[in-house]
This record gives C-alpha cells, structure tokens and sequence, in this order.
C-alpha cells in the first residue's frame, strides 16, 4: 500500500470543496431572500407606480418576538454550562471545569456575542454556526519612562520580552543626611513585546462555511471548514512565509471591482507595490477533511489549510486533527436533513399576503381622503387651486356658470374595511404555523382585554410551548461547543492560572481534567413569562420547607445543595443575574459543622416528649404514694376500729361479770334461795 501524495490530496480536497460550495450556492438563493425579508426588502412583490409601497414586517417580528426568551432562556443562567464526570473520581474535576467554563473561558471567548449570532441566524437562515479556536496574539506595547535610578532600570528591562530603543542618563542632586550627593538617572522608552493566546468563539456567516451536500450532521461530513478572505499581510502575522504568500494569486470574486479600485488608486500606488500587495486579499481555506492518506483503508481527520487555491503548491498547512470545531445550531428539527426550518419558512407567504392587503387598504384610504376631482374644461380661470388646493383659497369660474357643475369629485366606494378581517385572520395563520404569539416574548396573554382566564393560559400555553422545544433543539446543538470550548481548554493551558471567583481567589489547572466530560445547557427556567417562572421555584421552595420542618436538615429529600439551588433559580428568575450578591453557598465544611452542631442539639420535640414523660412518671410515683398512704390509713383505722371494738366488748364483759357479781352479792344479803334453774344448779 501507498499513501497518497500531496497533489493527489489536493485534488480530491478540490473535488469536495466544489461540491461544497455548489450547495452553498444553491442555499444562499434562500438566505439572501430570507435577510430581504426581515428588512422589508420585497423584490417578489413590486408595488404598482403612484401607490402605497408599504411593506408588512411579520418575519422580522416573529423573531423579535421569541428570539428574547430563547436568549434569556440560555444565556440568563448564571452557569450557562454544567459538567458532568463520567469516570469515578471526576467528581471535583467537573465541579471546577463548570465554574472555569462559566465564570472564566466562556466570558472571556466572546461566547454571549457569538450565542446570539447563532441563535439569530437559526431563526432567519435555518442554521447558525459556531466555531472555536485557540487564538495565539502578538502584542506591541511602546512606553517611556524617566527619572529611573538604576535598580529600577534593571529591574524593567530585566524581562526577555523588552527592548531598549532609546536610553539617557543624567545626574542630579538629592538630599541625604550626609548631605547633597550626587546621583544618575535615567529616562529610557522600552518595547515590550508579549505573546498570549486565548480560546474565541465565533459565529460563522453561512456564506463562507463549507459543508457537503451528503452530510446530516457535522459528524458525518466527509469536509467541513470556511472560505474566507484574508489579507496577505495577515498571513504573514500567522506565522506563513512570505515569499509564498506573496506568490500567491489574489482574491477574483469581483473583478470589476478590482478594475475600479486599481484605477481609482492609479495615481498613489503601482499594482506591485508592496503596500499595496500586502493589503490584497487572497482566497483562504480552513478545511477539515477526513481522508484516506496513508492508504490503510480509515479515513482520518486532518486539517489542511489552502491560501490562493486548492492546488498542491497553495497548501500551507496539513495534519492530523482530533476534532471539527464547529457546531450546527437550529431551532427546529427536519427529520434526515441538516437544514433546520427557520422562522421565515412559515411567515414568507403571510409577509407577502399582508403587504398586498396592506397596500390596497392603504390605496382605499388615499382615495377617500384625497378624492379625484371632475373640473369642466375651460370652466375654471385659476385650475390651481383644484389640483392643488390650499386652505382659504378661491376657485374662481366664469362668469354665468353653475358652480356645482363646474367642479365634481369621483367617488370611490370605501372597500378597506374589508381587509381588516383578513389581516386578524393572516395574523392567526401566523400564530398557527409557528406557535409564536405574544406569550412567546414573555408578555402574558390576559393583558388583553375581553379574554376569559381559561383562553389567556391556553395561549400563553401554546406560545410557551414552541418557545421551550426551540429552547432545547438550540441547547441540544450547544452541548457540542462547550465540549469543544472545554477540550481546547485543557489542550492549550500548560500551566495553573488564579483568577478571582466569588471574592475568592481560585487556582484552575486544567491540564488533569478529563477532556470527556458531558456537558449539559440549563434551560431549567425563562422559557416563559417571569411570573410564571417564580411561581414555580416557590412551589417547589414550599416542598422544600415542609420536607425540612417534617423531616430535619439530614433528610434523604432535600440536601442544603438542593436549598441554594432553589433559591438561586428564584433569584435568576426574577431577572437577576448573579445569586452571588444576594445569597452564600455554604462551603461542604461549614454544612458538616451546622449538621454536627444540629445533631448535638436536643431535640426541641422530644425534650417536650421526655418531660411530659417524666411529669407522668412523677405523677404516677405521686399516685402510688397518695395509693399507699391511703391504704396505711385505712390499715390504721382498721386496726383502731377493732381494738376499739375489743376494748368495747372487754368493758361489756367487765360489766356483765360486775352486773352479775352485784346481784350476787344482793341474793346473799337478802338470803334469798337460789333459783337451781337461775344458777344451773341441782336441787337440794
């Protein structure tokens, strides 16, 4: 097997290069008519002579109306992107790619200005592109500085990136405690020359980016890159020799132009001046090809880059590569086509219906205010003052005439009205083809008067709705820049950098990342109105709550992560951007304090419980006390009611025996004989 050679690359670079910019070509009939459209330009639709050239601008108001809800959607989150890990460990990986990514890169690449690019492209062209590079500048600082002492002229051209250009020295006296002394200074002007490099995002006009017509998706796109023009001297700053580029066969898009600039310019410059060379443009190609070129039967990725052509002696760089950098972006899909459907595809027809109507209603209502007039020829001495009448002035006839045959008016019949059922009937088509409706910039339908409730959500709903799927469809192609943004993070950053983070300085050194972490777009919230989005967060706030009175701060629902994460959507959801001002994440180490602490603290609940239960266990012990010195009394009153009882029946056997002794006594005084009967006795 044998690997290709250059030409033979070249040719087949060629070969796909024209395929592409033949579908470029055939797309940007399209796209131009699409730009027209959204500036009122109408070529398709000629207004008559002498009439009402108004245009109606529905494609450039269905955008304005939905494109502000899908920026805010995405770019109103203070963290645009969130990284996920994918392989154990890339847990703190991830946490410091998100924050570096948001706060940092992302900013700092020109990212906001290069979403809204894209995000109004897909609207009107169907497609808008981003692409992402490391960008390594030169810059040139030329300063001067005097009254230097020697240490401090050391110590500002000790640097190896500074040049002296120009150095005096001069003596002067200054007052020491040893008195006048005298001292050299300097006053010296410096060339400091830095090199720095800095990742860019960019969106990409549709007309220099080449694609192959076969392609569904960047992914399976046999070429992907852009064709530009770029000056010779740029080049040159790239870093490409000059003898090359120089060589090289300028810009032939327009050679009329070319022909009036050169002849317009005769005078102060030749053709082959070098000022002027070096601001000639040059036709320059950034291509990603996947290519067979060492014959071993797969297809690798390689970048080449072409200047003046496509021919073997035009390429100036060619390697190996490991990813496109470049995303499609649409917002809203066609099944199996790259091309997305862009708004102007669904109101072309109904900017073109409104502005015909538009224009005969407004032809009606010039008729009916400047009426035609009907002037008898002859009649009329001053026929001025009918064609162009003036407040207060006369129309003068001849002598005898009738002055209302003289002049007349043709009346024209008052039809507008008629089109103003057609243009609210137009406007609903409108709203049915795209689901874009006032609801879809964040106004609430019920503003308007003569609406029930039910009709104003379900509106609301609809505009809602089509706004969030061109939210996510958008999102969706976004994931493939920040995974992009991140890997040329990691790439290029050979060493740690400290910037300033929440009023902290943090040091991020991407170089032990993982280059292959998800990346997620939050689009959690501002698809819809304002009002609409804190109801929301408060609902789930109140979930939240009452999982945290019921549950305790250590529950498995709701983390103090999950806490802050509410209240910062609250707090973008209310238009704010940064929850930083107004809220404090708390750091893992202050959680695990307040948790420890809240653990050691007694449970209010079961302290309630604990002395209710000792107030029972005391009254019961209190019970038990009252229970046994009441029986003790009872034992004591038994016990004294018996021996009461026995002393009572001792004292009536005391005086029975005493009863019974005195009678015996009495029967012996009186000898009286003894009853045998009465005393138990035999008789005698």
């Amino acid at each position: 097997m044998a690997a290709m050679s250059k030409e033979q690359i070249a040719a087949q670079v060629s070969q796909l290069v024209k395929d592409c910019e033949h579908y470029r070509d055939e797309l940007s009939v399209d796209r131009v008519k699409a730009m027209e459209y959204y500036d009122g330009i109408m070529h398709d639709t000629p207004a008559d002579p002498n009439r009402s050239k108004v245009v109606s601008r529905d494609v450039r108001s269905a955008i304005k109306k939905v494109l502000p809800s899908l920026i805010r959607t995405i770019l109103g989150n203070d963290k645009v992107v969130e990284y996920e890990p994918v392989n154990e460990g890339d847990e703190a990986a991830a946490e410091q790619a998100t924050d570096y990514i948001n706060y940092v890169v992302f900013p700092e690449s020109n990212g906001y200005d290069a979403v809204q690019d894209a995000a109004h492209d897909a609207l009107k062209l169907r497609n808008g592109v981003i692409r992402w590079w490391y960008d390594k500048k030169r810059k040139v600082q030329v300063s001067r500085h005097t009254g230097l002492d020697e240490p401090a002229l050391v110590q500002l051209v000790a640097d190896d990136d500074v040049e002296v250009l120009e150095q005096e020295a001069y003596q002067e006296q200054i007052d020491t405690p040893q008195g006048p002394q005298p001292i050299t200074l300097y006053n010296v002007k410096i060339r400091r020359v830095s090199e720095y490099g800095c990742t860019t995002l960019a969106a990409v006009p549709l007309e220099e980016f080449l694609i192959h017509p076969d392609a569904i998706s960047i992914d399976d796109s046999p070429i992907t890159g852009l064709k530009t023009q770029s000056r010779r001297s740029d080049l040159v700053a790239m870093g490409y020799d000059r003898d090359k580029v120089y060589s090289f066969a300028a810009s032939t898009d327009d050679l009329d132009e070319e022909e009036e600039e050169f002849t317009r310019r005769r005078d102060a410059f030749d053709e082959n001046d070098s000022v002027v060379k070096a601001l000639q443009e040059v036709d320059y190609y950034e291509l990603y090809v996947k290519i067979d070129a060492d014959d071993d039967g797969i297809a690798e990725l390689r970048r080449m880059v072409f200047a003046g052509g496509l021919a073997e002696v035009n390429l100036l760089e060619d390697e190996e590569w490991d990813e496109v950098p470049f995303a499609d972006l649409i917002t809203e899909r066609r099944p199996h086509q790259r091309e997305g459907n862009s708004v102007t595809d669904d109101m072309a027809e109904i900017q073109r219906v409104k502005t015909v109507l538009m224009r005969q209603t407004l032809d009606n209502l010039y008729w009916q205010n400047n009426q035609q007039p009907i002037v008898q020829e002859g009649v009329i001495q001053n026929p001025e003052s009918v064609l162009n009448p003036k407040f207060g002035q006369p129309i003068r006839v001849g002598q005898g005439t009738d002055v209302r045959a003289a002049v007349g008016y043709n009346t024209v019949p008052f039809v507008a009205e008629q089109s103003f059922g057609m243009l609210a009937y137009m406007d609903q088509e409108a709203t049915d083809r795209t689901g874009i409706s006032d609801a879809s910039s964040g106004m609430a339908p019920d503003a308007l008067q003569n609406m029930t409730a039910k009709a104003s959500a379900m509106i609301e709903a609809a505009g809602i709705g089509q706004t969030e799927l061109m939210v996510r469809t958008f999102a969706q192609g976004l994931k493939r820049v920040f995974k992009g943004l991140l890997r040329l993070v990691i790439k290029h950053q050979d060493q740690p950098r400290s910037v300033r983070l929440r009023g902290e300085w943090v040091t991020f050194d991407p170089r032990h990342w993982n280059a292959e972490m998800d990346a997620t777009v939050n689009t959690g919230l501002g698809a819809g109105t304002r009002e609409r989005d804190m109801m929301m967060i408060q609902h789930i706030l109140a979930l939240q709550e009452k999982l945290l009175a019921s549950l305790g701060p250590d529950n498995p629902y709701v983390s103090p992560d999950n806490l802050y994460n509410a209240v910062s959507k609250s707090v973008e959801a209310a238009g704010l951007k940064s929850p930083d001002m107004y809220f404090t994440k708390p750091t893992p180490e202050e959680i695990q304090r307040r948790m420890q602490a809240e653990a050691n603290k007694p449970n209010p609940e079961l302290q309630k419980v604990q002395m209710q239960a000792q107030a029972e266990q005391q009254k019961a012990q209190l019970n038990a006390q009252l229970e046994r010195e009441k029986i003790q009394q009872e034992a004591q009153l038994q016990t004294l009611r018996i021996k009461e009882e026995m002393a009572l029946k001792r004292y009536q056997i005391d005086q029975e025996i005493q009863l019974k002794r005195q009678e015996t006594a009495a029967q012996m005084l009186t000898r009286e004989p003894v009853n045998d009967t009465r005393i138990g006795g035999m008789p005698g």
